[in-house]
């Protein structure tokens, strides 16, 4: 695999796709989960893409259910809860596994790329964030605890 671009995944409605189409925007790449302690941040993450996506900012979403079984249902069930509950419009993905064997490769690519605290690669929680430059390069990884307006504030200079 040559850059995050050549990454195949599988959108919420189970089309496969690589990344491909995204290069040139700034990413925002969440693990995402429907009964979590952190799910409200749904609604900043679309608060910050309806914001700055005519600048070139994209939120991907991919729904996991490796913490606590907190995102247990199928892709219908989240593609719905996340559009009544939160109105989501950024592109959502089917669901996949961040840690372990079976992480999927965008996740394998990820971590290895910008590990976290100590050089640990392990996902910790949901809504962990990848910010990803333009250029595809990993620019920053940040914890489930850090909001989608603590991020909003670090983009302009990215988007200009």
């Amino acid at each position: 695999m040559e850059s995050i671009y050549d990454i195949k995944v599988t959108t919420i409605d189970g089309q496969e796709e690589t990344l491909e189409k995204y290069r040139g925007q700034l990413l925002l790449i969440v693990n995402v989960a429907s009964k979590c302690g952190f799910t409200p941040q749904y609604a900043g993450l679309e608060n910050l893409y309806r914001t700055y996506r005519d600048q070139g900012l994209t939120i991907l979403g991919f729904p996991c259910d490796q913490f606590g079984h907190q995102e247990p249902g199928n892709e219908e069930e989240i593609k719905n809860f996340c559009s009544l509950k939160y109105e989501v419009t950024f592109p959502m993905f089917a669901k996949i596994n961040v840690n372990g064997a079976d992480a999927h490769p965008l996740y394998q690519y990820l971590k290895a790329e910008r590990p976290g605290i100590l050089g640990t690669q392990a996902i910790k929680w949901n809504f962990t964030k990848f910010l990803v430059g333009r250029d595809g390069e990993i620019i920053k990884r940040y914890a489930p605890t850090v909001t989608p307006e603590e991020i909003g504030t670090e983009l302009d200079p990215l988007l200009n």
